[in-house]
C-alpha cells in the first residue's frame, strides 16, 4: 500500500471536496437503510394493527411522511454525492497529470529513454485514470461503509443490544475478511489486466505510426495480428474481472442472507425482552439493508491489484531523480555570449564507450564555427551538452564566462536557438507549430518568415491554420526540417546551434538558406555541424573532429595550408 502514499498526500489539496463527497455518500446510505428499515416495520405495524383496535389509534401520517423523507433523501444524496465526488475526483486526476508530467519532463531524454512513446502515453492516461479507484472504489466506501456499520448497530441495539451486537460483529467480519479475499484473488488478474492494456496501446501505436512501411515491406499482418494477441489478452482478463465481480456480489448477498435468517432467529422470541412484535421486521429489514453498506466493498479491492500496479508504473516516473538539474534563479552573466568546452569528456548513461574526451574548445562571441566531421565522431553530442540534455562527466562547459549548471533553464533556452537533426512537428495547425519559438509573434510576422525558408506555398489553401497531422505526415522532410529553421529564425537567441540544417534539401533550396543564414548570423554566436565540406570558407573557423577528439582547429585556409587530416577529406569530395 506504501505505492499509494504519493497521490493520497495530493488529497490534502481537495480535503474539502472529497470529505463532503463521503459525508453525502454517508447520508444517502442513512437514508436508503432508514428507507428499507422503517418501510418494513410500518407494513408490519399497520398489518397488525388493522387486524386489532389499534387500527382506530396508529399514527400512519408520522412514519409515512419519513419513509417519503428518506425517499427523497436517499435521491438527492445520491445525485449531490455524485456530483461533489466526481467533481473532486476529476480535480484531483488533473493535479496528478500536472503533477506527473512535472516530473516527467526534467527525466527527457535520460532516464526515459528506453520507454516506448506508447507507453508513457498508456501511463498519463490509464493509469492515472486508474487512481480514482483509490477514492471512489477505496477510501470512500471503506470510510462511509464502517460509519455506516457503526451507525445501523447502534440503532439495533437500541432496541435489543443482543441482536445490534451480534449484526455488528458479523458485518465487522464481512468487512475485514471480505476485501483481503478478493485482492488476492484478483491482485495477479488486475497486474496483469495493466501491463496488457499497455501493451495494446504499444501495438496499435506502432501499427498506426508505422502502417505504410509494413504494408510495403509485408509485415503489416504480423503486427495486426499482434494488436489481436494482446487485444485477447485483455479481454480474458476483463472477463476474469467481471467474473469476480459477479461473484463477489452473489456470495455476499448469501452471507446477508444466512445472516437474515439468523437475525429472525434471534428474533423470534421478540425484541427487547417483549413479546413477538413487528420489531422483528425491523430488525430483519436492517439487516436486510445492510447489504448496500458492503456491496461497494466487495468490489474495491478486487481492483486494487490493477490500481497497485498503475502506481507501480507511475512511481517509477515521479520517484526518478533527473540527470540534469537546473537552478530556480537566473544568474547574472556579461552579455557577450562566448562558448568554452574545457577538458570535457562524456559517455551516455547507459553506454561505457566514451564518446567525446578531452574536448578544449573555446569559441569567442559572435564567431562563426563549424564542426565538422564523419558520422559518429560526436559532433551532436557537443551540441546535446551544450543544451544539457546530459551533463558531462569531467570537465565543464561555459557560456559567458558562467559554467552551464549555473544557468536556469528558463535563461538557457532563451540564449539559445537549435535546429537539430529531428524537427518534431506538433499534430497542430502551421500557425501552432510556429508561435511555440515565439508566443507573441504576429501573423504577418509567420508569414514571412515562411517566405524566407522557401514554405510559402503552405500557405496557398488555409494559410496558417493549414493542419500539418500526427508528426507533420503530410510535409516532406526538407519541409520539416524548414519549419525547425523558421522557429529558430522566430526565436532569434544570441547563440545560433545548427545540426545539419541542409541535410535533405536540394542544391537551389540549399543555397537559399545558406544566404539566409548569412544574414541572420550577424552578431551571433554560431556552430554550425555538417559532414558536408562545402561554403566552410565563409566560417571564421573550423573544428575537425574524429572519434570524440579535436583532431584540428583553425580557419579554412589555414588549415588547407597545413595540408592535414582536413585538406585530406576535402581532396576526396
Amino acid at each position: 500500500m506504501r505505492e499509494l502514499l504519493p497521490y493520497l498526500k495530493l488529497y490534502k489539496k481537495h480535503w474539502f471536496g472529497l470529505s463532503l463527497g463521503m459525508l453525502l455518500a454517508f447520508l444517502t446510505l442513512a437514508a436508503s437503510i432508514g428507507l428499507l428499515t422503517l418501510s418494513g416495520w410500518f407494513l408490519s405495524a399497520a398489518a397488525v394493527a388493522g387486524l386489532t383496535i389499534a387500527r382506530e389509534t396508529f399514527n400512519y401520517m408520522l412514519p409515512g411522511a419519513f419513509v417519503r423523507g428518506f425517499a427523497m433523501g436517499r435521491t438527492a444524496g445520491r445525485w449531490g454525492e455524485r456530483v461533489v465526488s466526481h467533481n473532486a475526483t476529476f480535480k484531483l486526476l488533473t493535479d496528478l497529470r500536472i503533477f506527473f508530467f512535472s516530473k516527467l519532463a526534467p527525466l527527457i531524454p535520460g532516464r526515459v529513454s528506453n520507454l516506448r512513446d506508447a507507453d508513457l502515453l498508456n501511463r498519463l492516461v490509464a493509469d492515472i485514470d486508474a487512481m480514482d479507484h483509490v477514492y471512489l472504489r477505496l477510501v470512500s466506501p471503506m470510510i462511509v461503509g464502517t460509519l455506516g456499520i457503526l451507525s445501523l448497530t447502534a440503532l439495533v441495539s437500541w432496541f435489543d443490544s443482543q441482536l445490534g451486537l451480534t449484526l455488528g460483529a458479523i458485518l465487522f467480519a464481512l468487512l475485514l475478511t471480505w476485501p483481503v479475499l478478493f485482492y488476492k484473488l484478483g491482485k495477479r488478474n488486475g497486474s496483469e489486466l495493466t501491463h496488457n492494456k499497455a501493451n495494446l496501446r504499444i501495438a496499435t501505436l506502432d501499427w498506426l505510426q508505422g502502417y505504410s512501411e509494413l504494408t510495403l515491406f509485408g509485415a503489416e499482418e504480423r503486427y495486426r495480428n499482434a494488436i489481436l494477441t494482446t487485444q485477447e489478452k485483455l479481454l480474458k482478463n476483463q472477463f476474469f474481472n467481471a467474473h469476480f465481480s459477479g461473484l463477489a456480489q452473489a456470495l455476499l448477498l448469501l452471507a446477508n442472507g444466512w445472516t437474515i435468517v439468523l437475525m429472525l432467529w434471534l428474533a423470534a422470541d421478540g425484541v427487547g425482552g417483549n413479546t413477538p412484535d413487528p420489531m422483528i421486521a425491523l430488525v430483519a429489514f436492517a439487516t436486510m439493508a445492510s447489504v448496500e453498506l458492503l456491496m461497494p466493498i466487495a468490489g474495491a479491492f478486487q481492483h486494487l491489484g490493477q490500481t497497485l500496479t498503475s502506481a507501480r508504473r507511475l512511481n517509477d516516473i515521479i520517484l526518478s531523480e533527473p540527470d540534469v538539474c537546473f537552478p530556480e534563479h537566473d544568474t547574472e552573466h556579461q552579455q557577450a555570449f562566448s562558448i568554452q568546452y574545457k577538458n570535457v569528456a562524456f559517455h551516455y548513461p547507459d553506454s561505457s564507450n566514451t564518446v567525446v574526451r578531452e574536448i578544449n574548445l573555446d569559441i569567442p562571441a559572435n564567431h562563426r564555427i563549424a564542426i565538422v566531421g564523419q558520422t559518429g565522431s560526436g559532433k551532436s553530442t557537443l551540441l546535446q551538452l551544450l543544451n544539457r540534455y546530459w551533463d558531462v562527466q569531467t570537465g565543464c562547459i561555459e557560456i559567458a564566462g558562467k559554467p552551464i549548471q549555473e544557468w536556469s533553464e528558463s535563461q538557457l533556452r532563451q540564449a539559445i536557438s537549435v535546429v537539430s537533426q529531428r524537427v518534431d512537428i506538433l499534430n497542430g495547425a502551421l500557425r501552432d507549430n510556429l508561435i511555440m519559438a515565439k508566443p507573441a509573434a504576429l501573423d504577418n510576422e509567420l508569414t514571412e518568415v515562411l517566405h524566407q525558408v522557401g514554405l510559402g506555398k503552405l500557405l496557398e489553401d488555409t494559410g496558417l491554420d493549414t493542419w500539418l497531422g500526427d508528426g507533420g505526415r503530410q510535409l516532406s522532410g526538407g519541409e520539416k526540417r524548414r519549419i525547425g529553421i523558421a522557429r529558430a529564425l522566430l526565436h532569434n537567441a544570441p547563440i545560433l546551434l545548427l545540426d545539419e540544417p541542409t541535410e535533405g534539401l536540394d542544391k537551389q533550396t540549399e543555397q537559399q538558406i545558406m544566404q539566409l543564414f548569412e544574414q541572420h548570423f550577424i552578431n551571433k554566436t554560431v556552430v554550425f555541424i555538417t559532414h558536408r565540406l562545402v561554403n566552410l570558407d565563409k566560417m571564421d573557423s573550423v573544428c575537425l573532429i574524429e572519434q570524440g577528439e579535436i583532431v584540428e582547429h583553425g580557419s579554412h585556409h589555414a588549415l588547407i595550408e597545413k595540408q592535414g587530416r582536413y585538406y585530406q577529406l576535402n581532396q576526396t569530395l
